[in-house]
């Protein structure tokens, strides 16, 4: 059985949503509340939780509709707020891919999710997005000695906070729950999907502990 055929037996039975009136009628309406709470701006309690934050989602979407997901993050205090409307996110040394990045260069649209550890609330901010190579504020984006050589600067347009229910459900701060060895360590996943000509013990000294000391080292 090929890949498309086995698709296809999977999609038997399936009874999609063909419209809004049909996903209305599934899910109801959003209360008063929800939509009132989205806003054109950031408050200071979104700055408060900005400067809080160590770590965000970035979603684009590039031309073809194709998207792309991609965590980013840094020290708390690493996200620079220019004004009420505008914030700027620095790129640090990574794989180069730039997968999201070079949907923004055809697709300005953008969506951050932005979380603190601990809090099941998280902060969504939304909004057009532009590459910048450098800017008087770079000099405030620089973490370890390292001043990064792209910054994505954000034009905000909707944001508001949600609520906490799917990390309730997920459990996911609570350490009881958490079992890192339920699935096999980075360097045994690295070796068999993505480098399998290096040796299980060069992608465990390569992910080792000296890994985390060239986070800023392009």
């Amino acid at each position: 059985m090929d890949a498309q055929q086995d698709r296809r037996g999977h999609q038997r039975g399936v009874v999609d949503v063909a419209d809004e009136a049909e996903l209305r009628a599934l899910v109801g309406e959003p209360s008063a509340g929800a939509v009132r709470k989205e806003r054109d701006r950031l408050h200071d309690l979104d700055r408060a939780w900005l400067a809080a934050s160590p770590f965000w989602l970035l979603a684009t979407a590039g031309a073809d509709g194709t998207c792309d997901v991609s965590p980013k993050g840094d020290p708390a205090g690493s996200v620079l707020v220019l004004d009420d409307r505008t914030v700027a996110l620095a790129e640090r040394p990574g794989n180069r891919r730039v997968d999201g990045f070079r949907n923004v260069l055809a697709n300005p649209h953008v969506g951050l999710l932005f979380l603190v550890p601990g809090r099941g609330d998280t902060l969504r901010v939304n909004g057009r997005a532009r590459l910048v190579r450098d800017a008087p504020w770079f000099d405030d984006l620089v973490v370890e000695g390292h001043r990064p050589v792209l910054a994505l600067l954000v034009e905000v347009e909707q944001v508001f906070h949600h609520c906490s229910k799917a990390f309730l459900r997920s459990h996911l701060w609570e350490p009881e729950t958490w079992d890192p060895d339920a699935v096999p360590a980075r360097p045994r996943i690295a070796r068999a999907l993505e480098r399998p000509e290096a040796s299980l013990e060069e992608l465990e000294r390569y992910y080792g502990p000296s890994y985390a000391q060239g986070l800023y080292r392009s």
